[in-house]
């Protein structure tokens, strides 16, 4: 199989048919080793956001609320005092602001659907989060440019998203049975990503990735 389309992420030409389950087909890109869904096979947005409305994590939930602490305690601990910051893809019911207001720091949230001022996206942050965010964007070469642009000199970007596994566990994997989940990242990739950008790479666990710009 040919593929009709480039790495949404580098640019690479030279991509590998990687997987194929009763609803897509799945690609990998020999550069950045990102693994994504080509966009014919994409929901549409309309779709996307009936699949999101249905979300319901709030910080009245405990179980939720450890699962982000993966993230924000090891970025609280690096954060200068009184260090501002934006939860990009905030999504329906917004917690990491809410979370991180409790130990001290002003936190704006965007999301596409739920939070879509776009005047935040103008504004450099000492810091941003982007939790279970970037497994669904449709353009990630864009989107990691506007966040290393919103980032100040120092700054700090907090991630989390599932890094994939082997290829043999690929097939079974339970992350990739979610449609809106289009691009997969392994540990390559986020290396390509931290030497295209010139940023500092710590990956604290299978799904906690923190960057930091330069001077």
């Amino acid at each position: 199989m040919q593929a009709s389309h480039s790495c949404p992420l580098c640019a690479g030409q030279d991509l590998n048919h990687y997987h194929r389950d009763k609803l897509r087909d799945y690609w990998q890109c020999s550069q950045c080793l990102l693994v994504f869904v080509a966009p014919e096979q994409h929901l549409s947005e309309a779709q996307e956001k009936q699949r999101y409305d249905l979300h319901d994590n709030n910080i009245q939930q405990q179980g939720y609320c450890d699962f982000l602490n993966q993230l924000l305690i090891p970025l609280v601990v690096r954060l200068p005092t009184a260090a501002k910051g934006l939860d990009f893809g905030s999504g329906p019911g917004p917690t990491v602001s809410l979370l991180l207001a409790q130990q001290g720091f002003q936190v704006a949230c965007y999301d596409k659907y739920y939070a879509a001022d776009r005047t935040l996206l103008k504004v450099q942050y000492d810091f941003i989060t982007s939790t279970e965010v970037l497994e669904h964007v449709r353009e990630p070469a864009k989107v990691f440019q506007q966040l290393n642009h919103m980032l100040k000199p120092n700054g700090y970007l907090g991630i989390m998203t599932q890094l994939q596994p082997d290829k043999a566990r690929f097939a079974k994997w339970h992350y990739k049975q979610d449609q809106t989940h289009i691009c997969f990242y392994a540990v390559e990739t986020f290396e390509w990503l931290a030497k295209r950008w010139n940023l500092s790479l710590e990956i604290l666990g299978k799904d906690v990735i923190i960057l930091r710009k330069g001077n």
